[in-house]
């Protein structure tokens, strides 16, 4: 293990019955939760001098011993990738992503990110929480999906947007054109998501299983033999839209993965754009809004629909 810092901790009476990564992320409030379980999974975090799951429970006298490394030498490549910025500030940057840009770094995917593209525009002003391939990446959106993203330049940035999503009091509304005329106006999606059980690429709708996963739709336009609707999260699952309107049947038009694969080659990709952002600044603790027009392919498909 590198060099890095050690710290002890002794659970006491009021502190009991809390999950250990959740009480580790209370005490520790510079380590996001997944960073705690990604040590915990590393067996760098030791209860009772042994090496533990995160999902235990603590209990009083419970002895905790967190070893933290040092963090791994940033290897990423900073690249002159053209920004569409919409707002910046020493706490945050919003960025309107193009559709094809990849949020962060992955195997077999270490360039040409929006991660490569901040590293050059912001040098060192970025959040380090989310580990050394994630700086200043609080939350994402999918590879051809367009739209809004808020940034965090530090860590005391990133701990405030994370608390806001968690709360759910980070507003994200997305516009999509889907497949197949939706009937109501609105309505609310409240259905799991969890891992496909057959498809570990992709998720789905399991019941009794899954994390807790809510959408609320509206209907902006009825078009032919698709709608125009706007799409409001509550939670922030992993392909949260895209899993919930292929539940219903109206799966994102262009969608690879979860709609009709014919509409691909027409769109190049789903039609999904995160078009509206609130939320609370981390400094001044004012309520800002963000707007992202719709990408011209969005509204070229839109009028060739109507």
């Amino acid at each position: 293990m590198n060099e890095g810092r050690q710290l002890k901790l002794i659970v006491e009476e009021n502190e009991a019955g809390h999950r250990l990564d959740a009480y580790l992320a209370g005490k520790i409030p510079d380590l996001s939760r997944s960073y705690i379980q990604k040590l915990i999974n590393d067996n760098l975090i030791l209860v009772n001098g042994k090496s533990t799951k995160g999902k235990i429970k603590t209990s009083p006298g419970m002895n905790i011993l967190v070893n933290i490394p040092e963090p791994e030498p940033l290897s990423l490549n900073p690249e002159n990738i053209p920004l569409n910025i919409i707002y910046e500030d020493s706490d945050i940057l919003i960025v309107n992503k193009p559709k094809d840009m990849v949020v962060h770094p992955a195997p077999g995917n270490k360039d040409n990110t929006l991660v490569n593209a901040l590293l050059y525009h912001c040098k060192d002003s970025l959040s380090d929480i989310n580990g050394v391939i994630r700086p200043g990446i609080v939350h994402r959106i999918d590879k051809d999906t367009t739209g809004l993203i808020a940034v965090a330049k530090n860590n005391n940035a990133h701990r405030s947007l994370a608390m806001q999503l968690k709360e759910h009091s980070m507003e994200r509304v997305y516009e999509a054109i889907v497949e197949g005329i939706i009937k109501e106006d609105n309505g609310v999606i409240d259905a799991p998501i969890g891992r496909h059980p057959a498809d570990r690429k992709k998720m789905a709708v399991t019941p009794g299983k899954g994390r807790e996963a809510i959408t609320y739709f509206k209907v902006l336009e009825r078009l032919k033999g698709a709608t125009h609707v706007r799409l409001r999260l509550e939670t922030g699952r992993t392909h949260q839209i895209r899993v919930h309107m292929s539940y219903i049947r109206h799966p994102v038009y262009g969608d690879p993965l979860y709609g009709a694969s014919s509409r691909k080659k027409i769109t190049g990709g789903q039609m999904l754009h995160a078009r509206y952002l609130r939320l609370k600044h981390p400094s001044t603790g004012e309520y800002m809004e963000f707007e992202a027009e719709l990408p011209e392919d969005f509204i070229k498909l839109l009028n060739s629909l109507r």
